[in-house]
């Protein structure tokens, strides 16, 4: 939702804008067969959507009018292009005015002015609990906007699947700590590659975060929402 009580909402190949009563406002032009909507975040005047199908971001303005793309692969600006084996693409806007993008195939959350320039990234393939391993990711994340666990403004709380934990990290990067793990999100503490036949993946969890700092997980497999809250000092 963006800050005038709009809805920019993503089908799988447009986005469409409604109103606080559910009134379409708005349906954005297709961006092909290919495409495949996997997150929208909103910054006063600009709207960005990521197309996983078509490995890119669009920058658009509030009338839906396309103003460029971010994160095509360029080695003179040294951006490496997105590698997204599945659908999970996520991004959102940080207060400092950088757009976050996760890069799943390359395990790390890329930072990218609004004109696209490549700024810094964070993360690394490690099996370890720092790192993300598996084909693809964290598969979502939300920014905490204040200084709710790590000390500072700002920080990750990150999604991954296949071994399903969340954790955080602060706004550089360096990892904080563990909300969930396989043990407290999964039956039996077992990692979840497939349970829905052959071929299939199963859903990724997504998260969400509020002003008071707690943190919502969406679970996929049970159809439920787990609320954490940090732990009071003892």
């Amino acid at each position: 939702m963006a800050d005038d009580g709009k809805f920019y909402i993503g089908t799988k190949d447009h986005a469409e804008v409604y109103d606080d009563q559910g009134k379409q406002l708005a349906s954005w032009q297709s961006l092909g067969e290919k495409a495949v909507l996997t997150s929208i975040a909103v910054s006063k005047n600009d709207v960005f959507v990521a197309d996983a199908g078509n490995r890119i971001v669009l920058r658009y303005d509030t009338t839906g009018k396309l103003i460029n793309r971010i994160g095509k692969k360029d080695k003179e600006r040294n951006i490496p292009g997105f590698v997204i084996p599945s659908p999970y693409f996520d991004l959102a806007v940080g207060r400092d005015g950088l757009l976050r993008v996760v890069n799943p195939g390359l395990r790390r959350i890329e930072a990218y002015t609004f004109d696209g320039d490549l700024e810094f990234w964070w993360g690394k393939f490690s099996s370890d609990v720092e790192g993300f391993c598996g084909c693809c990711n964290p598969v979502n994340f939300a920014i905490l906007k204040g200084p709710h666990f790590a000390g500072i403004d700002d920080s990750f709380v990150t999604c991954e699947k296949g071994l399903i934990r969340v954790k955080i990290y602060d706004a550089e990067g360096a990892f904080v700590g563990v909300v969930a793990g396989p043990e407290q999100l999964v039956e039996g503490g077992a990692s979840r590659v497939s349970e829905f036949g052959a071929g299939s993946q199963a859903g990724g969890f997504d998260v969400a975060v509020d002003a008071q700092g707690r943190i919502f997980v969406l679970d996929t497999t049970n159809n439920v929402v787990r609320i954490f809250i940090k732990k009071k000092a003892e």
